[in-house]
């Protein structure tokens, strides 16, 4: 069953509604789109990412429907393992996956441009409610937790902070004084650095915009395993992190194609045949489709074309 993956909030996961709107049922529906919709939070705006075939996820739990992981309040968060932390309070939060068809809903409408006004209206009130957050987090003394972001819902019943942190964090006072303040549903979102850094952005080393702001939707994981397959070891860690001080995701990106030129190539240790005499590789280049091989006693750079300037040995 096609379906539409639509997102809230940057930091917030895609979730699945029907491809129509209950309000404007004339109106097709684009990738790009911003539309309204309803769900058991209340009201707001998001972004049409993608198409796709629904299917059930492979967990049984029971979902409540396209609820996201906004709106009810966190009284403690541990950031021990940030990505562990963030399943753990996916569950408590109500986070849950959209397990029967009958959870994904149509859409309420697309967004209108008489809308425009009070979305900028939020976003002018949103940095107030920033900024004041931050006074509060300083007032009780919350040192290691750093406030990144916050939304508002397109109802104006929600607020939503979003924040990075070292150390385990018990933010119950400050959600009671938001409360108090505000009269609104407050949730206090836990967040990795690599998201932190998708939304307040920065210029990576190559001079660009970092790829996490600028196009790469999905993060994910960066393995350690994809330096020594880019042959970067020698780099050192400081030019193989970025600004969130986590490896870079382009060596994620970049790994399948260094994965599949090293495909095409010997592995160390092996016996080739070559027009200079047999040698052993040393050394593999993937993306100059090289090897270092160690003729002689002598190490030279050769060349890989196998069955043409080279080959490996068939004893070896």
């Amino acid at each position: 069953m096609k379906v539409v993956k639509v997102q809230f909030h940057k930091l917030d996961k895609e979730y699945f509604f029907l491809p129509e709107f209950t309000e404007a049922p004339e109106d097709k529906v684009e990738v790009g789109d911003s539309v309204v919709v309803n769900t058991i939070l209340g009201q707001d705006v998001g972004q049409v990412t993608d198409w796709a075939e629904w299917e059930a996820p492979k967990s049984n739990a029971k979902a409540e429907g396209p609820e996201r992981s906004r709106g009810k309040k966190n009284t403690e968060s541990s950031v021990e393992d940030p990505e562990q932390e963030r399943g753990k309070r996916s569950r408590r939060d109500g986070d849950l996956e959209q397990n029967e068809i009958s959870d994904v809903k149509p859409m309420l409408r697309p967004f209108r441009e008489e809308d425009l006004e009070k979305l900028r209206a939020q976003k002018k009130e949103g940095l107030k409610c920033f900024t004041e957050c931050k006074r509060l987090i300083d007032k009780h003394g919350l040192n290691t937790m750093k406030l990144v972001d916050m939304s508002e819902s397109f109802d104006g019943k929600r607020l939503t902070f979003y924040f990075i942190s070292s150390a385990r964090v018990d933010f119950r006072d400050l959600v009671k004084d938001l409360v108090k303040n505000y009269h609104k549903k407050i949730r206090l979102q836990q967040v990795g650095v690599r998201d932190a850094a998708k939304v307040t952005g920065d210029f990576g080393p190559c001079g660009i915009p970092l790829c996490c702001k600028s196009w790469l939707n999905t993060i994910g994981s960066v393995s350690p395993n994809s330096i020594k397959n880019q042959e970067l070891s020698h780099r050192g860690a400081d030019r193989l992190t970025g600004p969130c001080g986590r490896l870079k995701c382009c060596l994620r990106f970049e790994d399948e194609v260094y994965k599949y030129k090293r495909s095409k190539l010997p592995k160390e240790g092996d016996i080739i045949k070559t027009g200079a005499g047999e040698g052993k590789v040393v050394g593999v280049h993937p993306m100059k489709q090289t090897v270092h091989l160690k003729i002689d006693g002598n190490i030279v750079e050769y060349p890989y074309l196998e069955g043409k300037l080279c080959e490996i040995r068939s004893d070896k």
